[in-house]
């Protein structure tokens, strides 16, 4: 009798099971910690939740500097940790002392889905630092830090103040360091809690065309 194959090995590399396969790979990005909190002795946050406010703040920082490539830079800022699904993030501490070879991991990533090519030039682009699109997103990836940290200062947290000024120093572009002085002037909470808006005090209903 035939042994029957296995799925997997009639997959080949069909671009659909490739690609089915990148889809669950990404998914372990949402149960991997960033792991600077840990020294920080507060909050929690993991590379997925980490990606996606850096790519929506790379896109804010194309706006302030038009003549780049967004799409590209939106892209960069997407993939640049895509590795730590694979590796874990490494902080400070960890990369000091030994870093499992995440470039290895992109590679690898990049072999098995048929857009690997682009993942890996990407990735590598932003890890060179030569271009303005890499200087970006690797200041987007700093901000977005710098806004996690002055939640945590928010609440208390007087280690952050101090590594919020280191952070602020690594910031390289124009409009990274000008949102960095931004971030650091605008309490997080400005965007929604306004105590000179009588709502919050009163209550009362504002757009009367949305009762029913």
């Amino acid at each position: 009798m035939k042994k029957s194959k296995n799925k997997n090995q009639n997959c080949g590399r069909n671009p659909y099971y490739q690609i089915a396969n990148f889809i669950y790979e990404t998914g372990i990005h949402s149960k991997t910690p960033r792991s600077g909190l840990w020294f920080l002795g507060s909050g929690q946050q993991s590379v997925a939740e980490h990606l996606f406010r850096t790519a929506l703040i790379a896109y804010a920082l194309v706006y302030l500097e038009p003549k780049v490539d967004k799409g590209k830079v939106i892209l960069m800022a997407l993939i640049h940790d895509i590795g730590e699904g694979r590796t874990s993030d490494h902080n400070y501490v960890h990369q000091r002392y030994g870093r499992l070879a995440e470039a290895n991991a992109v590679d690898d990533i990049a072999d098995s889905v048929p857009f690997g090519p682009e993942i890996a030039a990407l990735f590598r682009e932003e890890q060179t630092q030569k271009t303005l699109e890499a200087k970006l997103v690797k200041d987007a990836d700093r901000l977005e830090w710098i806004a996690t940290l002055r939640g945590e200062e928010g609440k208390g947290n007087l280690k952050a103040r101090a590594w919020i000024k280191i952070a602020v120093r690594r910031l390289k572009t124009a409009p990274g360091k000008a949102l960095g002085q931004a971030l650091l002037k605008n309490n997080p909470d400005d965007w929604w809690f306004d105590i000179k808006d009588s709502w919050f005090v009163d209550r009362k209903e504002k757009n009367k065309k949305w009762k029913s």
